[in-house]
């Protein structure tokens, strides 16, 4: 077997070797035309969704390689602290000075521009990201081309601004609130507050859907279909935990679920996942009744993320009976949706 320079290789990896030439003789050799005995029939494995899925790979590597050079080229030497030198045939940075400032080898490098099908670790990618200025926009497009978690924390959306709390408001009788991809309740309006149980009576720590969902006894009473509101719950949680795995907040919510409710434990260990669907729930509300409601999500950023859900009513019936519930406690004067303290402006909004 021959040696393969081990030059711009990436660190973990020992030396490559080449295959023995297609025509060095096999121990299997045999007469030409002569049939194999020693293995079964079987018929050919379909391909159909692993060539789908290599192409869409090959799109996603050549989208990656197009995003990187345009971010290489916009930048100048100057910008990173590097000496411009003699006449540069290509605009902004050459290869080699990004796999200088990002601490890679250039081979490396030049093989993630040019498509190639190789795995680029998070480390590499946060390096990369770094020596080519990316803003948080760009570095997460960066991570997402790349198929590859992104080992730091978002921007969390903690807030919901002025505006935002208006809209909340004007939708009144109907049930409306915001909340973001963790389930967290950002804001909300009077109808809101009422639906489940009393959200003004709660710390803020505890505002969070999936935490009332398994913990809750008021919140639980609630739910008509309980045990498949849960488990949906927990599944849509998941799948939007997959893009923040390594964020501290999500993982400090999963152990306190973990340790407070076995339901949550049990569901939890099954892995399902499912995005979000509208569809009608019927909630019991302990002082208007029975309401069935189609509940609309409105995103404010990337699904998952933040959104605007609301509640509209099914029947008639039901609309009545949410007109009650936002009159109940309008006998002081008109309060404004309810918001977190300290928040910032949900991105995009």
């Amino acid at each position: 077997m021959t040696q393969v320079p081990t030059a711009d290789r990436p660190p973990g990896h020992g030396p490559r070797t080449e295959a023995p030439p297609t025509d060095a003789p096999r121990a299997d050799a045999r007469p030409a035309g002569t049939p194999r005995t020693d293995v079964p029939r079987t018929a050919a494995p379909r391909t159909g969704a692993r060539d789908g899925a290599a192409a869409d790979a090959a799109v996603r590597r050549a989208e990656l390689a197009a995003f990187l050079r345009s971010r290489r080229e916009r930048i100048t030497p100057e910008q990173v602290g590097l000496v411009r030198g003699g006449r540069r045939r290509t605009p902004g940075l050459r290869r080699e000075e990004v796999a200088h400032l990002a601490a890679v080898g250039v081979t490396w490098y030049t093989w993630i521009e040019q498509a190639r099908d190789i795995q680029v670790s998070p480390q590499v990618l946060d390096a990369v990201a770094r020596a080519l200025l990316m803003d948080r926009a760009e570095r997460n497009h960066l991570f997402v081309l790349a198929g590859v978690a992104d080992p730091l924390p978002d921007t969390e959306c903690t807030g919901v601004p002025h505006a935002m709390r208006q809209v909340l408001d004007q939708l009144s009788p109907f049930p409306a609130a915001v909340q973001n991809g963790r389930f967290d309740i950002l804001a909300y309006n009077r109808p809101y507050g009422r639906l489940l149980c009393d959200l003004d009576a709660l710390p803020e720590e505890d505002r969070n859907c999936l935490w009332l969902a398994f913990t809750h006894p008021g919140w639980r009473a609630s739910l008509v279909d309980r045990d498949a509101t849960v488990r949906v719950m927990a599944a849509k949680f998941r799948a939007s935990m997959a893009e923040h795995v390594a964020e501290p907040a999500w993982k400090a919510l999963v152990a306190r679920l973990t340790e407070a409710s076995p339901e949550f434990r049990e569901i939890w260990a099954r892995h399902e996942v499912v995005r979000s669907v509208s569809k009608t729930k019927i909630f019991r509300n302990a002082q208007v009744g029975t309401l069935q409601l189609v509940a609309t999500n409105f995103w404010t950023g990337p699904n998952p993320g933040p959104r605007l859900l609301s509640y509209t009513p099914v029947d008639e019936e039901s609309r009545q009976r949410l007109v009650r519930l936002a009159e109940l406690d309008t006998a002081g004067p008109e309060q404004p949706p309810r918001t977190r303290q300290g928040e910032r402006p949900l991105a995009g909004v």
